[in-house]
């Protein structure tokens, strides 16, 4: 079923404050990410392969509270709409940052991280609005605008980061928390209501659950599929957070400045890729067909990384590493048209709960096999071994993704 939305003024405010939400979302993340390595070291005196698995046990704490609580806040959006559940978890987001930024234990630092995946559902819920203001001839490309929200946040938050830490390991945390409050304000003040009254349903307990979220999707055809190529595909490509500033410090010895920039640079170019790359493509080929190229173009790149010595390199390789953007919005594009209007919050809270999957299992992963990797004077050690696993991961995609397409293409 399809929502034939008209283009109205407040479609428009809610469109940028849906991109501007995933944008503070993205560049959270993004500004905290070079100071990540030091953070932990100064809280725990670890080597930075033994850092790096704590940071891969701070993303399973945020990933596993995002994962149990995203499909119910996903279904309260259905229910009593999208604004009170932005603004509550934009709210919860910042009040995040505030304590990671004063914690003086890693103990602290996890109960940040797991008030920010409470908070998980600005993501999931700033989709579901896009869904709301969307119709099938504007739906994947308005997806890939505001997906481009993380890659202009990636731009903007390591850049912050990488400079502010100047003053601090400390101090891009407080940045975030000012940037994500003044979003509030401005949501609370401009952003009106996207889900009309009829298209709302009554709140279930048994749906309201990640469990229950994909139940519901196996009900439609070839749903199940498309969400575990999502699955795989994320799986593989959250390496890129996971363990970015280890492996930039292990391989290049590059400081947060340089972090960051680094960051920042593959944001830009991946910010071009969602909005204009994934476009310009349509015009000639369809969704289904974006979806596969992306795949490819994402195994070669992290094959890629593998060959990489020199930090100079890695520099001129980011343009290439990013035209795996276009397949995220392609798939979200193509699931959301086999499902009805009163349940796009459902899917984004499933998907948003495969997303938290990834992010539970993903940075534990990575970063212990970047540890496997980073282990001095063994015949295996290589700083970029964990992206030649990922690039594996990433070819396992392509199974049940032209499955979901083949039985998308029978059933129409």
């Amino acid at each position: 079923m399809t929502n034939h939305a008209t283009a109205t003024p407040a479609h428009g405010h809610s469109a940028r404050f849906a991109f501007i939400t995933v944008f503070l979302d993205a560049m959270g993340i993004g500004i905290i990410l070079p100071v990540m390595p030091d953070l932990i070291q100064e809280l725990s005196s670890a080597s930075i392969s033994q850092a790096a698995i704590y940071g891969g046990y701070l993303s399973f704490v945020y990933a596993l509270m995002q994962f149990l609580t995203g499909p119910t806040l996903g279904n309260f959006s259905d229910r009593f709409g999208r604004r009170p559940i932005l603004l509550i978890s934009l709210a919860a987001l910042g009040i995040d940052y505030v304590i990671m930024g004063f914690a003086p234990s890693l103990w602290l630092l996890a109960v940040g991280r797991l008030i920010a995946g409470i908070a998980g559902a600005t993501h999931a819920t700033a989709f579901a609005v896009t869904a709301d203001i969307s119709d099938n001839s504007n739906r994947t490309r308005n997806f890939g605008m505001v997906s481009a929200g993380f890659g202009f946040g990636f731009i903007a938050g390591p850049i912050i980061g990488g400079l502010v830490a100047e003053f601090g390991t400390r101090a891009p945390f407080f940045a975030a928390a000012f940037l994500v409050f003044l979003n509030f304000l401005y949501g609370a003040i401009i952003f009106p209501e996207t889900l009309s009254e009829e298209n709302r349903r009554a709140f279930s307990w048994r749906r309201a659950n990640p469990l229950g979220a994909l139940q519901q999707a196996s009900l439609v055809p070839g749903l199940i599929f498309f969400l575990a190529a999502f699955f795989l595909f994320h799986l593989a490509t959250h390496i890129y957070p996971a363990i970015w500033p280890y492996y930039t410090r292990e391989a290049f010895q590059w400081t947060s400045r340089e972090i960051g920039i680094s960051l920042g640079i593959f944001g830009l170019f991946y910010a071009l890729v969602q909005a204009f790359l994934i476009r310009w493509l349509l015009s000639f080929i369809s969704e289904s067909r974006v979806a596969l190229l992306g795949i490819l173009l994402e195994t070669v790149a992290l094959f890629g990384y593998l060959f990489i010595f020199q930090g100079w390199i890695l520099y001129l390789f980011l343009p290439f590493s990013a035209l795996g953007g276009i397949t995220g919005p392609a798939m979200q594009g193509l699931m959301t048209k086999r499902v009805s209007d009163n349940a796009q919050g459902e899917l984004q809270g499933a998907i948003a709960s495969i997303s938290a999957i990834t992010t539970i299992i993903s940075p534990l992963i990575m970063t212990w096999l970047f540890a496997f990797f980073t282990v001095q004077g063994t015949p295996y050690y290589h700083p970029a071994g964990a992206f030649g696993v990922a690039a594996l991961l990433t070819l396992l995609v392509l199974w049940p993704l032209r499955r979901a397409i083949s039985i998308t293409t029978q059933a129409t």
